[in-house]
């Protein structure tokens, strides 16, 4: 008979349950529910518990597209993979999941923790309030409040980690697109100092926004609903009536381009707020001063960013389109120049990538060099299939070891032996981020005169960064917060 396992935790005693050789504990919650008067306030420990609590089954998904609103709301809860319940003193890594910030959640069965675990981590995840819940510009409402339930999440895992054989001096933060931009937001965030020890951000996304412009985008989604942007307004409201009221601006973000500026031209309308309060300056200015000098950081890409959000992805695109995309994205750059080969159509999925993923995340390690803290650098260039490339996304299937043989083989432009590859390019990555969890992922640090990056390919090399021609384009520019044009 297999005895479950048991954990105190400060709120109270979790029943758990071993799988294999991993102790998984899920639906923890971290915070009180976030309904009635707390439905748009920052978020508040949880409430202890007597007894045993089960943690057996995920927490409710926090209001987005295509969820169920819990009855009690009681979705601000996160996820425990412990290989040993002991006194192990294991390094913790603390995952947060990507969705555009209007998506997202911890019970996506591709963040499953247990192959990380199973390797020697205490693994957790979370959710997190995403979409206007989460982040938008509110009246009377404390800004990015979803990066708040993030350092609430974390300062759980300080006070906790031990109890599940974790060491909360030696906590690694990393996430992926959204994830990434709250990790790049929480490196600089004062009320996150000395929560973590290390960062990994895969595809840093290059948008965070001044309240003028997240005020604009607020504004605009409470207009569909007849009311304002305010938390006695939008109190009223229900969350499924925000979702589709900010699915209707989404699809009409591409006309507003000329008032919101580029951002109108990404997949999402929320991004961090550089509020000067809760996040004080954009990460890039941030790291270049010298925040975060004591936390080391992994950062990186995949090479084909923009692949599965392109929208003109097997479509023509025209000149005059490239020329525009161009203007709005990089002006007075040399694309054509430097790509005299490609199409209009690979330019402008190389542009929109190299400005929503690929530089920002290029940039930060620049910053962070700049301010005296040790970063690594990495680009993802392997692929399964023809069609998707080193798309978005993959590094993380590979790192959680949650792309399947029958995946990779069901695809329609699979190349042979990518199954077998996949397998291989994991081990790598994975080993690489568990090394890094642990001090150093193995390669030599990144500075901007030899730019060394570990590049995964089939098999995996360290060498300069390999998208020099985008470098050169974009080694002037200067990621910052974005404003309302003029």
């Amino acid at each position: 008979m297999t005895i479950e396992p048991e954990v105190r935790t400060a709120a109270g005693v979790v029943r758990g349950r071993w799988e294999n050789i991993v102790a998984v504990f899920r639906g923890i919650p971290y915070a009180q529910s976030p309904i009635g008067a707390r439905r748009f306030a920052a978020p508040i420990p949880a409430q202890p518990w007597d007894g045993v609590r089960d943690a057996l089954a995920f927490g409710p998904s926090v209001p987005q597209a295509g969820s169920a609103i819990s009855d009690t709301g009681d979705c601000l809860t996160l996820n425990v993979w412990s290989p040993d319940l002991g006194t192990a003193g294991l390094p913790v890594m603390v995952w947060i999941h990507g969705g555009r910030y209007v998506e997202g959640t911890s019970s996506n069965p591709h963040q499953d923790g247990a192959t990380l675990a199973a390797a020697g981590v205490v693994m957790v995840s979370m959710n997190y309030r995403v979409g206007v819940e989460g982040f938008a510009q509110i009246t009377g409402a404390p800004n990015n409040r979803g990066l708040l339930d993030q350092v609430a999440a974390l300062r759980w895992v300080r006070d906790n980690a031990a109890a599940f054989g974790g060491d909360p001096g030696n906590v690694t933060v990393f996430g992926q697109s959204a994830g990434t931009g709250s990790v790049a937001a929480l490196l600089t965030m004062p009320i996150a100092a000395g929560l973590f020890r290390r960062a990994i951000a895969q595809s840093v996304p290059g948008t965070f926004f001044s309240p003028r412009l997240a005020a604009a985008i607020s504004a605009t989604i409470a207009a569909q609903l007849g009311v304002r942007a305010t938390v006695d307004d939008l109190t009223r409201i229900s969350p499924h009536a925000l979702i589709t009221a900010t699915d209707t601006v989404l699809r009409r973000m591409p006309e507003l381009v000329e008032s919101w500026g580029p951002m109108a031209l990404t997949p999402t309308p929320f991004s961090p707020i550089v509020d000067g309060d809760v996040l004080p300056y954009a990460p890039w200015r941030a790291l270049a001063t010298g925040a975060a000098r004591d936390i080391d950081l992994l950062v990186g890409h995949t090479r084909d960013e923009y692949r599965l959000a392109n929208p003109k992805f097997g479509t023509e695109v025209t000149d005059d389109e490239l020329t525009a995309t161009l203007e709005r994205l990089a002006p007075n750059s040399d694309y054509r120049a430097l790509h005299p080969d490609a199409t209009p159509g690979e330019l402008y999925e190389l542009v929109n990538s190299d400005w929503l993923l690929r530089m920002p995340g290029l940039h930060l390690a620049d910053a962070k060099h700049a301010g005296g803290g040790q970063v690594w650098n990495y680009e993802l260039c392997w692929a399964f299939n023809r069609d998707q490339g080193a798309s978005h996304s993959l590094d993380m299937l590979l790192v959680f070891g949650t792309l399947g043989r029958d995946d990779i083989r069901n695809h329609p432009s699979a190349f042979p032996n990518a199954a077998d590859e996949a397998i291989h390019v994991a081990n790598h990555m994975r080993t690489d981020w568990l090394n890094f969890a642990n001090g150093n992922p193995g390669w030599a640090p990144y500075d901007p005169n030899t730019r060394t990056t570990r590049v995964y390919t089939a098999t995996p090399t360290t060498q300069p960064y390999p998208e020099e021609r985008s470098r050169r384009i974009w080694s002037t520019y200067q990621f910052d917060t974005l404003d309302l044009p003029g």
